[in-house]
């Protein structure tokens, strides 16, 4: 007998459907495939800078190539990471097995993407302006729009891409989707590649479209996205996709009109902070905004790779729990998910504290990038290092409040944070000397995040009442006392092994190498002194998922 759950996406039978994945054994290949996406990501982030440098050129790139993950993210991001797949998951339940749904989903995805592509990169000189302050000279105007008319295609594809995954996700096939960014790195760094070995550099008096590295280089990387998102066809076909465009709004789109613009608005208006960020930062000195990137990249490096995998079988758990009303199931995850934070990411802020100028400079002081710079890009890692937690934490609490159904209060959340932001990114600006800017932005961004900790978590016990708080903050003052330790043991070694201190790469390698591992096995070691409870499931999670790797 023929029955819905039996059919394709297409509508039509399938001839065998995928047994559904164990969530241990879903979570262990992505949290494999996302190591891996963050390695190959973060590699050709410090190839750009051994090719390109951190100067007026890197800048600009770096800015242009912002633009579309901020577009598309107001256009349809957010609410494809909190809506879509849940629609889609309850459309299997349609006679149809939610295909009229899902072509009806994807062809209003695809006109309202194309539609603000094509405006986007129409706009291309109003986004420059809006992001570049012309009368400074750290990044080129001429070079950001240039830049932008090759980048602001990709808008299209990250959409599809986000569409085509969440239609894989919802039929809980995941590999593809967190496999498929390696190969957009891989042709990034194939790009890249390809730019170190054209002669001569970039013109920037005037700027011409016609440049070979520029034109290399910008239709390189949007070439990486839309590869990405080509690699997720096969596995659509596997589970039976046949696209037909199906028009007209779908009353279930509708039902979720008021979600989706909170979740926009709470895009929007972090936008305010980023905006403000660039400029701050281009305003400043040369190299600030790049610099940017690549300590932003690293500080966000452990929660992609660990957190996330970490809370992957807890999230799940928590939205059951809220479509369930089972309030104490809820918050027993939410604590759980705190602690399991606490011990797995205080260490390691620990360790890019005491060495976060060795590991600026030992990646990326090499080709056009000058010790200085590499060495700002360290101390700005480390400065902020702190927020690691934050920042995990206020990840946490938005999963809680939409797993409620509730977009308001994060969007109200991140108006407050901005609020907060945008002062001390000015403040930074007038007091701090220009090429340290970038130091205090970063410092900036993680007593935003403390902000929105705690306000969230104050948030999250009106609304449910006791959140364990004391167990959990008994585990994060363990966790912050075994990372002090850390970081005290690491600099007292260097000062033994390294009494100059980090002079060049080669003894940077060495700091790095010293640092890391002391710093890392005393903080683990108090951890385990202390007996902290969430130690043993956190790491035996860890090597669970190294052996199944």
């Amino acid at each position: 007998m023929s029955t819905p759950e039996a059919r394709g996406v297409d509508g039509a039978p399938e001839q065998a459907r995928p047994a559904e994945p164990s969530l241990a054994k879903a979570s262990g290949s992505m949290a494999v495939a996302t190591l891996v996406s963050r390695i190959t990501g973060f590699f050709w982030k410090v190839m750009l800078a051994w090719v390109v440098g951190t100067d007026v050129v890197s800048d600009s790139f770096t800015i242009a190539n912002t633009l579309p993950n901020i577009i598309f993210e107001l256009l349809l991001g957010g609410v494809l990471a909190s809506i879509v797949v849940p629609l889609l998951v309850r459309s299997q339940d349609d006679p149809d097995g939610g295909a009229e749904y899902t072509n009806r989903l994807l062809t209003t995805g695809l006109v309202g993407l194309a539609a603000g592509t094509v405006l986007a990169v129409a706009a291309a000189p109003l986004f420059t302006g809006l992001y570049v302050d012309g009368s400074t000279g750290q990044a080129s105007p001429a070079l950001v729009t240039a830049f932008a008319y090759l980048l602001l295609p990709e808008i299209l594809f990250y959409g599809l891409f986000a569409l085509l995954s969440a239609m894989l996700q919802a039929r809980h096939v995941f590999g593809p989707t967190a496999w498929a960014p390696v190969v957009n790195n891989l042709v990034i760094i194939a790009t890249l590649g390809t730019y170190a070995l054209l002669p001569g550099e970039i013109g920037l008096d005037p700027v011409a479209m016609g440049d070979p590295k520029l034109l290399t280089l910008g239709i390189g990387v949007t070439l990486g996205i839309v590869v990405q998102s080509v690699m997720l066809l096969p596995a659509l076909r596997r589970i039976g996709f046949r696209f037909r465009w199906t028009w007209g709004v779908d009353a279930r789109l509708k039902e979720f009109g008021g979600l989706a613009l909170w979740i926009l608005g709470y895009v929007a208006i972090s936008q305010v902070g980023m905006v403000i960020t660039q400029r701050v930062l281009t305003a400043a000195a040369d190299g600030g905004a790049t610099i940017y990137a690549n300590a932003w990249l690293l500080f966000q490096l452990p929660y992609g790779v660990i957190g996330v995998s970490l809370l992957t079988a807890i999230l799940p758990r928590m939205s059951k729990a809220a479509a369930n009303g089972d309030t104490p199931k809820l918050v027993d995850d939410l604590s759980t998910g705190a602690r399991l934070s606490a011990v797995m990411l205080v260490p390691i802020s620990a360790v890019l504290t005491v060495s976060g100028s060795a590991i600026g400079v030992a990646l990326f002081n090499a080709g056009e990038t000058s010790f200085a710079a590499a060495q700002r890009l360290g101390l700005a890692l480390a400065f902020s290092a702190f927020g690691l937690l934050p920042y995990a934490l206020v990840m946490l609490q938005l999963r809680v409040f939409y797993a409620m159904k509730d977009a308001r209060t994060p969007t109200l959340i991140m108006v407050v944070m901005t609020v907060v932001k945008v002062p001390l990114l000015y403040m930074t600006a007038a007091v701090v000397k220009p090429d340290q800017v970038v130091i205090g932005v970063m410092l900036v961004n993680s007593l935003t995040f403390v902000v929105g900790a705690v306000l969230g978590q104050m948030w999250l016990w009106v609304r449910l009442g006791n959140l364990h708080s004391k167990r959990v903050v008994k585990v994060i003052a363990k966790s912050v006392l075994a990372g002090v330790a850390g970081v005290l043991a690491g600099w007292l070694v260097t000062k033994v092994v390294l009494p100059g201190g980090v002079a060049d790469r080669l003894s940077a390698v060495v700091a790095l190498l010293v640092q890391g591992l002391v710093a890392g096995v005393v903080a683990f070691g108090v951890l385990a002194l202390l007996r902290v409870p969430e130690l043993t499931p956190a790491t035996s999670r860890i090597t669970r998922l190294v052996r199944r790797g």
